[in-house]
């Protein structure tokens, strides 16, 4: 009775430190508010000539990605580069743990893709439309052809792979 009792506890206290970062106001969190989400085109176009993961919201992402409102059933890439949409919530793990690697591509690939950030707790919409029930997810959408999709905290070199092959082999083809 008392190892049962320990191992609740356990599981318990895990679960609540998991559930409080959170609150601690981490700069991953601080940049994933609604404030952000809501970005202006010009905004955009500034973070994406820094490097930097652009934070979006469904006005943004018909407008630079996909307008599924128009044209639900077949692809239509809107973007000037290729992209990566990554979907996340604030308070997932997994999906802290990827945020660097999104940021590296950002900058790594500045010039030649574009790294989009939705947050699915606030666009609630744009997840349901792609059926996300985990995540992270991430999005690959090359200029032509259609996008790929992954699922969980892939390894940093998984990503970086996906990039040459899915993103920047279409644009040389």
């Amino acid at each position: 009775m008392k190892t049962r009792t320990l191992i609740l506890s356990l599981i318990a206290s895990v679960w609540i430190v998991a559930c409080s970062s959170n609150a601690k106001g981490d700069k991953f969190n601080a940049s994933g508010n609604s404030e952000d989400a809501i970005q202006t085109s010009n905004t955009s176009s500034n973070a994406s000539s820094a490097g930097e993961p652009i934070h979006i919201n469904k006005a943004v992402f018909l407008e630079k990605v996909y307008n599924f409102e128009n044209n639900p059933n077949e692809w239509s890439y809107a973007g000037t580069k290729p992209c990566i949409v990554d979907f996340y919530a604030d308070w997932c793990r997994p999906c802290k743990m990827i945020a660097p690697y999104m940021a590296e591509l950002a900058s790594t690939y500045k010039d030649q893709i574009v790294v989009y950030k939705i947050n699915i707790d606030e666009e609630r919409e744009i997840a349901q439309f792609f059926g996300i029930q985990s995540i992270p997810t991430v999005l690959f959408c090359p200029m032509k052809g259609k996008p790929q999709m992954t699922q969980g905290a892939l390894p940093k070199e998984d990503f970086e792979k996906a990039v040459r092959e899915i993103l920047l082999k279409s644009q040389s083809n």
